[in-house]
């Protein structure tokens, strides 16, 4: 089984320094990364979307409660 957290960052250029220091933490259990955020040619989006495969089930779950601290940051939780 594997567990995909989708990472919902708002502010993004606040927050995003923040979430990339616990996903570093945690990136040795982090199978697969991918961030998706809104393109704008002249500045940074202010959203942004990481989604992030964690087959370690107790491992996603410490990485979410670290996620979960912090301000701007959402979580949704998908098991396969």
């Amino acid at each position: 089984m594997t567990t995909i957290i989708g990472i919902g960052i708002e502010n993004r250029k606040e927050t995003a320094i923040n979430v990339q220091n616990v996903l570093t933490e945690y990136g040795c259990e982090i199978k697969t990364r991918l961030g998706l955020n809104d393109y704008k040619e002249i500045e940074c989006s202010y959203k942004g979307i990481i989604l992030v495969d964690v087959p370690n089930r107790e491992q996603a779950l410490k990485l979410e409660e670290k996620l979960k601290e912090m301000e701007n940051v959402t979580i949704k939780e998908m098991e396969f």
